[in-house]
C-alpha cells in the first residue's frame, strides 16, 4: 500500500471523525458532554457552548474535506497540523479545569497527536524531491 493511500485513509478518518463529533455535539450534546473530561458542564442556557464545539468540529471537517476531495494535498497537510491544535487546546483546558487526566491525555492528547502525525505524513508525501547537485569541477578531475 502506498504512502499516498495510507495518508488518504488517515485524512479521511480525521474528516469523518470531525463530522461525527460536530453532529453529535449539535444533535445530542447531553450524551457527548460527559465524555469530554471536564468535571462540570454548563446548565440551562449554557448548553449552547456545546453547539459551539459542534460548529467548530464541522467547520474543521469541511476545510479538511474540501482540500482532500480537491486534491490539494500539501495544503491539507498544513491544515491537519493546524487542526491538531484544537484537541491539544482541549487537553490543556481539561487539565486546567481539574478535569479527568485520562480524558485529557487519552482522548484529546491522543487525537491531537494522531492528527498531527497524519499532517506530517501528508507533508512528507508531498515534499519536493531534492535535486542532485551538479558535480564540482574539482570532483570531475579526481
Amino acid at each position: 500500500m502506498s504512502l499516498k493511500t495510507i495518508n488518504t485513509i488517515l485524512a479521511t478518518a480525521v474528516v469523518l471523525f470531525s463530522f461525527y463529533l460536530g453532529l453529535s455535539f449539535l444533535l445530542i450534546p447531553e450524551t457527548q458532554a460527559p465524555g469530554f473530561g471536564l468535571p462540570t458542564w454548563p446548565a440551562g442556557d449554557g448548553g449552547g457552548f456545546l453547539n459551539v464545539k459542534g460548529n467548530r468540529e464541522n467547520a474543521m471537517g469541511l476545510a479538511m474535506g474540501i482540500l482532500l476531495v480537491t486534491g490539494q494535498r500539501r495544503a491539507l497537510g498544513w491544515v491537519l497540523l493546524m487542526v491538531a491544535v484544537a484537541p491539544f487546546a482541549d487537553m490543556i483546558t481539561v487539565l486546567a479545569h481539574h478535569g479527568s487526566a485520562a480524558a485529557a491525555f487519552g482522548i484529546h492528547g491522543l487525537t491531537s497527536a494522531l492528527i498531527a502525525v497524519t499532517g506530517l505524513l501528508v507533508l512528507r508525501e508531498t515534499r519536493k524531491p531534492q535535486q542532485a547537485s551538479a558535480p564540482t569541477p574539482a570532483a570531475q578531475h579526481a
